[in-house]
């Protein structure tokens, strides 16, 4: 009988251990993953651009200049360069952090959810932690602030 209570016990701790391996394992599946940009960049020189008044007007405080993200990717043939800017950061009064980008006549962003999604969220991808993305349209004058949910529903789409 004591034979058998142990294999029993040890039964019992090697499921433990094995649900605690299955825990962690699916921790480190869903935790945010480490490769991201280590926090929101924050540019200590500011320079002074029209933009900012109007910020500043719309209660937001700019806590960083212009940031440039270098990227590289590798293809089968070749490695590619590619950066991108962001223009400001600023803070509102709760402490959120908002990414800045201004308006280019060059490349104006179409308000549509494809526009957005083309043109601003690989910014709020990033870097997920900051509240939203502030649009600076200065032809208009204005400050449009965008933020990013995801929808619950699965499309499954089928090709007959």
């Amino acid at each position: 009988m004591n034979e058998r209570s142990d294999g029993l016990l040890m039964v019992l701790i090697g499921v433990v251990v094995l649900l605690l391996i299955l825990w962690r394992f699916n921790r480190w599946i869903i935790s945010p993953s480490s490769s991201h940009l280590p926090g929101v960049p924050i540019n200590e020189r500011i320079q002074d651009h029209p933009a900012i008044d109007l910020i500043e007007q719309e209660g937001y405080e700019v806590i960083g200049g212009k940031v440039k993200i270098t990227m590289a990717f590798d293809t089968d043939e070749h490695q590619l360069h590619s950066r991108l800017f962001i223009d400001y950061v600023a803070s509102d009064g709760n402490g959120e952090l908002y990414l800045v980008k201004l308006s280019r006549d060059r490349l104006p962003v179409d308000f549509t959810g494809s526009g957005i999604r083309d043109r601003l969220m690989p910014f709020m991808l990033l870097y997920p932690e900051c509240a939203g993305l502030l649009y600076i349209d200065l032809n208009e004058n204005a400050v449009r602030r965008v933020n990013m949910e995801w929808s619950d529903e699965e499309w499954i789409l089928n090709d007959e």
